[in-house]
Order: C-alpha cells, then structure tokens, then sequence
C-alpha cells in the first residue's frame, strides 16, 4: 500500500468571536492510498498554517513540504513515516503548528492501519482497558455569577462527573474569579468535580498561590495551566504548594518536552492533546514516561467528535483512564462534523469499536463550511 494524496481541509464558520473557542473553524486532513483506503484527523491549531506546512513546496532537506515527504510512503510504517517528517520538517516543525501538523498526520495513519486490519486503533496500540469513560463537560467561562447557574444547570442534567470552566478573562480580576468559582461551586454541589483553566494568565506567583490556596476552600479538583509552559518551575513550585492539582500538556509538543516536564515534578496530571504532541505515536510514548514516574493521563480534548474518537481510541489504552474531555462548545462544527457524534449518556461515553478511528465526516457540513 502507498500514500497518494495529503489533503488539508479548512472549515470555518462565517463569522469568528476572538474567544478561546477552538470548535469556530478546523484543519481537517485526509490522506488517500492507492488500495482506496484513506484516514482523517483534526487538528486543533492554527488551520491555515497547519494547511500550508501540508502544501507547501520543499525548500531543503530540512524543510520540505509535508505532502511530499509522504506520497510514495506505506502508510502503516506510522513509526518510519513520523521520523521522516520531523526530520525533514526540523527547521519549522518541531514545536507550534508545523508539530501539529505531524500529529494529524500520524492519527490519520493510524486510521488507515485500523480500517486496514479491521479492527479499532486502540487493538494496535497494545488493547483496550476499559470500553467506556465518565465525561466531565468543559466550556468557557462567562462574566457573571447567574451565567455560571445558568451554565452548570444546564449542562450537568446529562450526568457529567464534573464541569471544566476556562479562560474567558480569568486571571485578569483574582476577586471576581473568586466570586465565579464559588458561584460554580453553589451550583454544583458537593459532590461534582469542578476544575479551573486558568489559560496561562497568571503573571505573578504569589497571586497563583493566593487563588490556589481560596480554591482549595471550594473543593476545585484541578487548576490548569495557571503559567506559560517556559516557566516549568513555577509549575513545580506551585505544584509544592497547594494540595490542588496542578495540570498542563496541551501546549507542549513531542516527547522531550513531555519528558522535561515529568523529570521536574511539575504535574499532579498530564493532558497531552493528540493533534498538537505528535499524535498517537508520540502519545503511546507520552504514556510510558508517564507511567514511569506514576503520573496520570487526561488528554486535553476540545474540539468536535473527530478529534474526540482519537482521544477516546487513546483513552482506552490508558491504565489509569480518569476522565473524557467533553467539549461542551455548541458551535455546528462541534456537533456536526462527522455522521456519528460522540454522545454522552448518564455521564458515560462509549468507546467506539469500528475500525480506525471508527468515524466518516458528515460531507454536507464539510461542504458547507469549507473555505479551502
């Protein structure tokens, strides 16, 4: 079997609020074989930049275009394939949307090894675990206290185990974010999770550290990169100094970084996101560094269902699965995307069990909103 076509496809929708809601527009990439099989994969980054490092003519050896590296290539050689691209890719890919590129590529392929084989892609990843996972739904957080009932009430009849709420402007007015959690926590009850995504807007340590300790008061289960990921030791300092959780991985991108971060004590959990690590092969490797210093796993995940059957295929391979990340952005890409949408009911989702990736893109919204 070889490669015979990279595509990259942008959808967007027409008009784009400057919030941090990845489900507005998506990269979605498409590889073609000459036995008629294809794989698909989303990347949640910067859609037109992941479609030109695909497209874009060879410069050198060390900054060729993405789509000429592989055409030719077998597909199942997913471990050859990906260190042919970072090597040929080394001058603007080894971290940003050139590394995001990469992942979607290689989840792709493992698409294309699973409907090959006919079985899930978590079979070749060494089995399945669990079939099934408890969701927590994640959303951006409002401005307002009712806002936030409002919210909760709404999402939490579909028996989540908890609720993620993340960036909107937290970390910009510590009393007034104080003022939000709480109000989540009202909402809520006891007996929920209720975690925080700061978005990496904590400037100052000692004002982390004053909201770590408050939110240690409303029972917050996780406080989510509350620094940029060049600041590792404040992470690990931070993470010394309140008995939240302290988590990060969806801005760090292949597996030294990982690593880095794992050897420095900086994370109570890890949540690499599939489309911007490397992948699923970089993330099966992300797994065992993790289990190597006993760190647990949940994957950042917030994009539609086509990027969810990766994590979920990913999650299924995870000793130690906690939770899925359900994006609770109701925006047509989100929830429409693909025929199957990812469900969730009384809290759980099921794994799929189809070959691949177990999905088919739903071709009228790709029609409808693509843009390139």
């Amino acid at each position: 079997m070889k490669i015979t076509d990279v595509k990259a496809h942008i959808v967007r929708q027409p008009e784009i609020s400057l919030i941090g809601d990845g489900t507005q527009d998506s990269v979605i990439i498409r590889i073609d074989t000459d036995e008629g099989i294809y794989g698909l994969a989303e990347v949640d980054s910067a859609p037109y930049l992941v479609k030109q490092a695909i497209d874009m003519p060879d410069s050198h050896s060390a900054q060729r275009g993405m789509r000429n590296v592989l055409l030719g290539m077998d597909p199942l050689a997913t471990e050859v394939i990906w260190d042919k691209l970072y090597e040929s890719t080394y001058y603007y890919a080894r971290g940003g949307a050139g590394m995001h590129a990469i992942s979607g590529i290689d989840m792709a392929l493992w698409d294309i090894r699973g409907k090959a084989l006919g079985v899930p892609v978590y079979q070749l990843m060494g089995g399945a675990y669990q079939k099934r996972i408890p969701a927590y739904i994640s959303i951006l957080m409002p401005s307002t206290e009712d806002e936030v009932k409002q919210l909760v009430d709404y999402h939490m009849t579909s028996g989540y185990s908890g609720i993620k709420f993340g960036w909107g402007n937290l970390g910009d007015d510590m009393a007034h974010d104080l003022k939000l959690v709480r109000a989540a926590r009202k909402a809520l009850g006891a007996d929920k999770l209720l975690m925080i995504d700061i978005a990496m807007n904590w400037r100052e340590y000692k004002t982390a550290l004053d909201a770590c300790h408050a939110y240690e008061q409303e029972g917050v289960y996780w406080v989510e990169e509350p620094f940029r990921v060049e600041q590792p030791e404040m992470f690990a300092r931070l993470r010394g100094e309140t008995s939240l959780n302290i988590t990060a991985g969806e801005e760090l991108s292949a597996l030294g970084e990982f690593e880095s971060y794992l050897e420095k004590g900086c994370l109570d959990i890890l949540q690499p996101d599939l489309s911007r690590c490397g992948g699923l092969t970089i993330g099966k490797k992300i797994l065992d560094a993790a289990k190597r210093y006993q760190v647990p796993i949940i994957p950042h995940n917030f994009k539609s269902g086509l990027l969810m059957s990766a994590t979920l295929q990913y999650i299924a391979t995870l000793p130690d699965a906690r939770y899925l990340e359900y994006c609770g952005q109701e925006t047509v890409l989100s929830r429409s995307l693909i025929t199957e949408p990812v469900t969730v009911k009384d809290g759980w989702v099921e794994i799929p069990d189809r070959p691949g990736l177990g999905i088919e893109l739903n071709m009228d919204t790709v029609n409808r909103y693509r843009v390139q």
